[in-house]
């Protein structure tokens, strides 16, 4: 079992930045692929980055490239996701999610583990 603890919410404006993280606890994450989604009201959980197992590649949604980063600290049991130039299309609530899967990391079916997720507001 892997616990997964988000934090770093925040009411932001347009263009500012903020870091999340997702601490675990029972398993090291070194053996899972990471990923972030979010979910805004009246919307279905979309997928929003990942970083897999080794952190030597990251993959993420349309709407995240250029703008987020994942990264991992596996000595810290700690995940992160850095949002850059925020947009109120941003606002939702942001979930980390583990799997020991190598593949279909864009899909949340294949995420066994999950936090309570961490709400982001981003004003104009």
């Amino acid at each position: 079992q892997v616990q997964l603890v988000e934090s770093g919410e925040g009411l932001v404006q347009a263009g500012d930045s903020l870091r999340l993280s997702c601490a675990a606890s029972g398993r090291t994450i070194s053996s899972y692929a990471m990923g972030w989604f979010r979910q805004a009201p009246g919307k279905e959980r979309e997928f929003v980055g990942v970083i897999i197992k080794s952190g030597e590649r990251t993959y993420y949604a349309d709407s995240a490239k250029g703008r987020f980063t994942c990264s991992r600290d596996n000595a810290k049991n700690t995940v992160y996701l850095q949002m850059n130039s925020l947009k109120p299309e941003d606002t939702a609530v942001y979930y980390c999610a583990a799997t020991d899967s190598g593949y279909g990391l864009t899909f949340r079916g294949q995420y066994d583990y999950w936090g309570q997720g961490t709400q982001v507001t981003v004003s104009s």
